[in-house]
């Protein structure tokens, strides 16, 4: 094989190679997406063997729809809570994880335990443990506070619940790449701050965190495609979206439209204007963590 021929024959390979992988993105994402823009422009009927095309006016229904609106603020405000919950509790739990000497396998593996469950099983279960009437953790809250939390009515507990579970569903996640962070930093850094009097709590903000913010920002970006797309077995085995519509969001909303309702170009809609909001808020955020990421040397 003359030397000229090498060059072609290695891209072929290498081309031959990407096949496979390019074969399940067509089929599996590209196209389905490519599919999803083109129904979002159909009325469709006995789940999309009919079609008749109506232009934007599945857009314009979901802009003058209350109730597709009140399922957006929903959404963020569910978002927001989520990665926000997130991250402060897991680099507590992280934090706490990195100055513990003995035992610290079996402390990291107690933390992320619950990220290893499916999310189906893991809201089956808090669905028992925190059901209104029959659930353990609910039982002990109204003995210990007289309170009544029957969320199954109650559209702020419900939310309340919601966030909290998905939160804790994520925390393991979060716990596994802040403390890969955290222990990847050097000693002789945390040595000199203590030598110069810095406390725990400073130590973690005005040292620690500065260097594991490239983690950080990896994180909120996990995060607000979690909040978004990944609550959607918690809503539908704990709440169904509500009550009164109080946990209904978006990926619940678009599914329901989809499946029960047999709205595919609606649902199509729903599903472009969510892959929009969730790309536009991780261009923002990425934008910002530019300004404020430290990334070394």
């Amino acid at each position: 094989m003359s030397e000229f021929t090498k060059p072609y024959t290695s891209t072929v390979q290498a081309g031959l190679l990407l096949v496979p992988t390019l074969v399940v993105l067509v089929a599996f994402l590209y196209y389905p997406a490519v599919e999803t823009f083109r129904l979002s422009f159909f009325q469709t009927l006995l789940l999309g063997t009919k079609q008749q095309f109506v232009g934007i006016e599945n857009y314009v229904a979901l802009a003058t729809s209350a109730e597709y609106q009140k399922s957006i603020v929903i959404s963020f405000l569910f978002a927001a809570a989520v990665v926000v919950g997130t991250l402060a509790v897991s680099l507590f739990i992280s934090y706490l994880l990195f100055d513990v000497d003995a035992g610290s396998s079996g402390y990291l593996l107690a933390a992320i335990w619950p990220y290893a469950l499916p999310t189906a099983v893991a809201a089956t279960i808090l669905l028992f443990m925190l059901h209104p009437t029959l659930g353990i953790v609910t039982h002990y809250l109204e003995a210990a506070t007289g309170l009544t939390f029957d969320w199954f009515t109650s559209g702020p507990l419900a939310f309340l619940v919601l966030a909290l579970v998905a939160i804790w569903k994520q925390l393991g996640y979060n716990i596994i790449f802040l403390v890969a962070a955290l222990n990847n930093i050097p000693d002789t850094l945390t040595e000199s701050a203590q030598l110069d009097g810095v406390g725990r709590l400073r130590m973690l903000f005005r040292v620690y965190i500065p260097l594991i913010s490239p983690t950080l920002t990896f994180l909120v970006v996990m995060n607000t495609i979690y909040a978004f797309f990944g609550a959607f077995p918690l809503v539908d085995l704990m709440t169904s979206g509500g009550p009164n519509n109080a946990t209904n969001l978006l990926i619940f909303k678009l599914y329901r439209d989809a499946f029960e309702f047999n709205s595919l170009g609606l649902a199509s809609a729903e599903s472009t204007v969510l892959f929009g909001i969730v790309s536009i808020l991780m261009y923002i955020q990425l934008r910002f963590s530019d300004r404020h990421t430290h990334y070394g040397a």
